[in-house]
């Protein structure tokens, strides 16, 4: 495995060879499991080709690839760290997005949001979803606090993504890693989330100070970038949010008239 990173990393993802290896299994968008650069420099990446793509009637403007890299340089701008590395590239089926892997190092590894029992409840978890299964057991959905996935929290009200399930995040070292973003940075509000464990708190100082970065990257080269990838208004509205969650320095409420949680959950 590599071990470039930053400008080094996006050059391999942008210009080495790229060669499916397998398909990801229930993908929506036929998403590939592909090696990228050649055998002593290979990487594991996601390819997600626009020519597979299942349109959305409420995304009717661009692509999703396209943003699927907006979210990363967003991400990259405000010093988040939490989408991996996404590049657009031409791939076995034309253009589309090539995002680096990230999986699992180990076995098994301690959940970040699950779905247990009411009285399996970790300590200090917060609780988002009570149910109960077909059988009629109680169960509820609840996510873990590091302060790794708040972090990702509140990423996720700037993008105002619309698909954060608990499947699309994944650790990476002290890091939390989030993956599927081709459904945010739209104009209308529609977060759906399964971290509202924190709606009405505080945001913690170090996100405060990502927002921060991030409004004043808006102001500079992120806003052209973001400009070929996005429409005016959509950028306008990231603008928006970003000095909302500045303003009031808390993590938002779910709202009314839009699902607050995706479903499945997981």
């Amino acid at each position: 495995m590599p071990t470039d990173t930053g400008a080094e990393l996006e050059e391999l993802l942008t210009r080495g060879d790229l060669t499916p290896v397998g398909r990801i299994s229930g993908s929506s968008n036929g998403a590939l499991l592909c090696l990228v650069g050649d055998p002593a420099d290979e990487l594991l990446v996601i390819h997600k080709p626009e020519a597979t793509e299942r349109r959305l009637w409420d995304y009717p403007d661009g692509t999703l690839v396209e943003r699927e890299r907006a979210a990363w340089l967003v991400s990259e701008a405000g010093g988040f760290g939490v989408v991996p590395p996404t590049v657009l590239r031409d791939g076995p089926l034309g253009p589309g997005s090539v995002q680096q892997w990230v999986g699992p190092t180990t076995g098994e590894e301690d959940p970040l949001v699950d779905v247990v029992a009411p009285h399996e409840v970790p300590d200090g978890w917060h609780v988002v979803l009570e149910g109960e299964t077909p059988l009629g057991e109680a169960v509820v959905v609840a996510h873990c606090a590091e302060p790794a996935l708040r972090t990702v929290a509140v990423l996720d009200a700037a993008l105002n993504n619309s698909d954060r399930k608990g499947s699309h995040l994944m650790r990476d070292g002290d890091a939390v890693r989030g993956c599927d973003h081709g459904v945010s940075l739209g104009v209308e509000p529609k977060l759906r989330t399964v971290l509202w464990g924190w709606s009405g708190e505080p945001i913690p100082e170090a996100d405060l100070a990502r927002l921060e970065r991030l409004a004043g990257a808006l102001e500079g080269r992120l806003r052209d970038e973001l400009g070929a990838l996005l429409t005016e208004d959509e950028v306008d509205a990231l603008g928006r949010r970003v000095a909302a969650l500045l303003r009031r320095r808390e993590h938002p409420r779910p709202r009314g008239g839009w699902p607050a949680i995706p479903w499945p959950a997981l």
